[in-house]
């Protein structure tokens, strides 16, 4: 037996439905929705990030979206201090708390602690930004891949801020981000929680994926990064380098035209969604489904509350 909250984890590959799901099934059990999508926590970034629209959340309270500017500093260290005491709050008022979103680090780090890791070291941090600009990322991401192949292989070769990182990690502990991660297991567990992982067919997940990708330009995404340069943000911004906004960003310089952007942003969403599957892959504990299998999903979750028989007429 234990008294630790329980949790509902709905997490899977970009534009799998994960949104719409977590919503329906919210609503049939009695819940609330706290986002786990590391881009959905900014202001203003709503069409790239995919964010579920105020006319499609009803009545289901949503958390942890808006809550800082693009230029504001975020991690998931400050994800796991906002989303502990909103995930007791929504046990207090006797609501189920679905945890929703495919960054499946602050879902690992949600439910199993903060791995220990020295304070960023500004000399070093220079110094890795000065070869940066002076070797080029990539060479740097191929020094990670030869000192951590295994960090190496879940971190895109664009991801400045975590490559260098993973490298100033090992430089100041010498030791590879990955032996940390392994010895430090992620132990500290305050929920019990259940993890869904929703899949489908690669090649019907792929066609989804260019759909959302040619619907995100439809609906505004080049006019909402225009807006958001237009704030001050500037483009090297880690938020505004994300899926989307980068390609978006190319159209507005005249790097790029919409078809190439479209086809570019497809393709590198397409490898999000390859890794994030890997990811997921890599947890025992995650229960697979598809997204049309609502019912199965809606009893495994009933099971896992002990509410299957009191809430039977309820569905």
């Amino acid at each position: 037996m234990t008294n630790k909250q329980k949790v509902i984890v709905i997490t899977g590959p970009t534009a799998i439905g994960k949104s719409s799901l977590a919503v329906e099934l919210a609503v049939r059990i009695g819940g609330e929705i706290v986002n786990a999508d590391s881009m959905q926590v900014y202001r203003g970034m709503d069409i790239g990030t995919a964010k579920t629209p105020l006319e499609k959340r009803g009545s289901i309270l949503h958390h942890l979206l808006d809550v800082v500017d693009p230029d504001e500093p975020f991690n998931t260290a400050i994800y796991r201090s906002l989303a502990l005491p909103v995930i007791a709050e929504i046990s207090a008022r006797q609501q189920v708390s679905f945890v929703v979103g495919g960054t499946g680090l602050y879902i690992k780090t949600l439910l199993g602690g903060l791995l220990s890791c020295p304070a960023a070291d500004s000399a070093l941090r220079e110094a890795l930004e000065r070869q940066c600009d002076e070797q080029g990322l990539e060479a740097l991401y191929q020094r990670l891949e030869v000192l951590d192949p295994d960090t190496g292989q879940k971190i895109h070769p664009h991801d400045k801020v975590r490559i260098l990182r993973a490298l100033e990690v090992i430089e100041l502990t010498q030791t590879p981000l990955s032996v940390l991660v392994r010895k430090h297991r992620f132990r500290d567990k305050p929920f019990e929680a259940l993890k869904i992982c929703l899949q489908m067919n690669r090649q019907d997940l792929y066609d989804r994926i260019n759909r959302r990708c040619e619907r995100m330009i439809e609906q505004g995404l080049i006019g909402e990064t225009e807006r958001l340069l237009g704030k001050g943000y500037s483009p090297d911004l880690k938020p505004m380098k994300s899926l989307g906004y980068r390609h978006a960003v190319k159209i507005l310089e005249g790097e790029w035209d919409l078809d190439k952007a479209i086809k570019q942003l497809q393709t590198d969403t397409r490898r999000y969604a390859k890794r994030q599957l890997t990811w997921f892959g890599g947890d025992s504990q995650m229960l697979w489904y598809g997204p049309e299998e609502k019912e199965g999903i809606l009893k495994r979750i009933k099971h896992f509350l002990g509410t299957a028989e009191s809430q039977q007429g309820a569905s």
